[in-house]
């Protein structure tokens, strides 16, 4: 009895020596959590393992995250693939059709978003004030230079080309009309008028060839002889060559007075204004304007944009990384972490193996209490 009982309590104290002993070793990776001093002398493993290194821990695990966790490869592989461009492109499809060509959203809304309510407004002075500007422009314009200066030079040549043409048609028209019985009836009352202006000897000569019919013809062939003459011709040419150099050298308020531009304006103004009708036009949907802009921008425009942004963010991934300097932000971030932080986060991880250590020391002092006993008993 007296040889169990010795070799029971080596076993029992072996495990309680075994289990406390691996118990102790891992509470002091974490405790205490600050330094711990007795006579002004820091007494040794105060603080635990993982405090007394945690700037070391701190720079190993930014280490660690940069070279093996957020590589550029890492990325590339996560997010540089097709698999993300399709995603991205149904993503940016699916909310332009949703947002921005929805017709329960009109321009006004969206205007009235961007805190722009008064847009209408705006854009009806905006309209005002150039036209106005554009008025004043043209008056100035119309003011200070001369019909020669705002006619185009091919304008001018056909004016000049055009001058004996109108003359010829003139003078056509003219032989036209008193050989027509309306030019007769003209050439009747000129005799008449003038005979009855002579007086006396005007009631003479018409008592002898009466009311002036018989006159009539001979003064048809004397003025279709005048019309039809080379020197008429020339003539008139030169008269009309003549004016048309005067009004050439002239400006518009001297050829027809001034222009009443202040009442133009207003009614260009309305008219503009009326035509345009901003107010309404902006009640509608964007959708009402551009109905296949969504299709289009997904087949023409989103593909080339995603491309180019994917392309760009690979190219740019290694020097974003390198600014945003990942080891420095998670070391940054663990040295602010709380020591009981740190320990919850490495015993939620490992409690139980923690826990299994432990057992397995009390199981090995046991064991080892046992070989004493019965070494003990032997010797």
């Amino acid at each position: 009895m007296s040889t169990f009982l010795t070799i029971l309590f080596m076993v029992v104290v072996g495990a309680l020596i075994g289990g406390a002993t691996n118990h102790i070793a891992i509470k002091m990776l974490f405790r205490p959590h600050n330094p711990v001093y007795l006579w002004g002398k820091r007494l040794p493993f105060t603080p635990g393992l993982i405090p007394r290194r945690r700037d070391e821990l701190a720079k190993q695990l930014g280490k660690t995250v940069v070279n093996y966790l957020l590589t550029p490869e890492t990325f590339r592989s996560k997010f540089f693939n097709a698999t993300m461009k399709g995603k991205a492109s149904k993503w940016l499809n699916d909310k332009t059709q949703e947002v921005v060509f929805s017709q329960d959203k009109t321009l006004q809304q969206w205007l009235d978003q961007a805190g722009l309510s008064h847009a209408p407004q705006v854009i009806e002075e905006k309209v005002d004030l150039l036209i106005q500007q554009q008025i004043g422009n043209f008056q100035n314009v119309l003011a200070t230079q001369t019909v020669e200066q705002l006619l185009p030079e091919s304008w001018k040549a056909k004016a000049d080309i055009k001058i004996p043409e109108i003359s010829r048609y003139i003078l056509n028209k003219g032989d036209g009309y008193f050989e027509s019985p309306e030019g007769v009836q003209t050439i009747k009352g000129l005799i008449d008028g003038f005979l009855t202006s002579k007086g006396t000897f005007g009631g003479m000569v018409q008592m002898f060839i009466g009311d002036g019919t018989s006159l009539i013809p001979m003064f048809q062939r004397e003025i279709k002889k005048f019309l039809t003459s080379d020197q008429t011709f020339a003539m008139l040419n030169n008269m009309i060559d003549k004016e048309w150099r005067k009004i050439q050298v002239q400006t518009i308020p001297q050829l027809v007075g001034e222009l009443d531009f202040e009442s133009t304006t207003l009614r260009v103004q309305k008219y503009a204004k009326e035509q345009l009708a901003i107010r309404d036009r902006l009640d509608l949907p964007l959708v009402h304007y551009l109905p296949d802009g969504a299709k289009w921008l997904e087949e023409n425009a989103f593909p080339k944009l995603i491309d180019t942004a994917f392309d760009q963010g690979e190219k740019k991934l290694e020097d974003v990384l390198k600014r945003m300097d990942l080891e420095t932000v998670v070391k940054e971030q663990v040295d602010k972490f709380p020591v009981e932080t740190l320990e919850d986060l490495v015993l939620g991880i490992s409690k139980r193996e923690f826990k299994m250590i432990t057992v397995l020391g009390f199981v090995l002092g046991g064991i080892i209490g046992l070989l004493q006993g019965f070494v003990a008993i032997l010797l």
